[in-house]
């Protein structure tokens, strides 16, 4: 168990009130406390998880190390342009209309339906809302498969050194 207020791994801790507030104290801390009236103090019972546990076994699961290239991420669809025009046609609006509604220029909304503008989040958010599609798809990334069904490491500095 852990000390509420120096922070010691203790095998017991006592439950005390410190300045009216009930934590969980080693024996030297203790001193600084009144006694708890309101604790079961019977041994064999189990204290409740005080808030500096929960906050360690919290902290612990964010420090652990994750591998970043082997989770699937949101990326934007490669045909973008021809699933927002083709949406804003079937809901029977021109780009002009269109571009009124969601209070965007129309010369943007022509180059994003031609792919020639990627479009930010906050744009693309825009459109999924407005047009009732979605625009990003679940990608699985991580290395690439090679010829012969193999991981290939994919562009390393061997690929742009002449080899004589």
């Amino acid at each position: 168990m852990i000390c509420e207020m120096c922070g010691k791994e203790v095998p017991v801790t006592k439950p005390m009130l410190v300045e009216g507030t009930k934590l969980s104290l080693c024996p030297n801390c203790a001193r600084f406390g009144d006694e708890y009236k309101g604790a079961n103090t019977a041994p064999g019972t189990p204290v409740p998880k005080t808030v500096i546990e929960d906050r360690l076994q919290r902290r612990e699961r964010r420090m652990q190390t994750r591998d970043i290239y082997s989770a699937t991420t949101l990326e934007l669809k490669d045909d973008y342009g021809s699933v927002v025009r083709s949406a804003r046609e079937a809901k029977g609006m021109d780009l002009d209309e269109f571009s009124k509604s969601i209070f965007e220029r129309r010369g943007i909304i022509a180059r994003i339906e031609a792919n020639d503008l990627v479009p930010d989040d906050k744009m693309i958010a825009k459109l999924e809302k407005a047009l009732n599609i979605t625009l990003k798809e679940a990608v699985q990334s991580g290395g690439q498969v090679g010829p012969g069904g193999n991981k290939s490491e994919g562009m390393t500095l061997s690929n742009f050194i002449k080899k004589e």
